[in-house]
């Protein structure tokens, strides 16, 4: 299997490398290899999911989190 590095990844899917850094960390991707204090990416990985709330209002009311849409 062909790997790639992060800068790569970053690249191919458009997002920056510190956010490739927290997909593999938070492990969701399969196939991943962390050699020391980098990671490998398969070549023919496919970008996941982004499941970051994307909402431009958000309204906090004693400690509890309300999304408007």
């Amino acid at each position: 299997m062909e790997y790639i590095t992060m800068k790569e990844a970053a690249e191919k899917w458009n997002l920056s490398a510190r956010r490739v850094r927290t997909i593999c960390n938070e492990g969701m991707m399969q196939g991943i290899i962390k050699s020391g204090h980098a990671w490998a990416v398969p070549k023919d990985a496919e970008k996941p999911a982004d499941k970051r709330i994307k909402t431009k209002n958000i309204q906090s009311n004693n400690n509890k989190i309300y999304c408007l849409k």
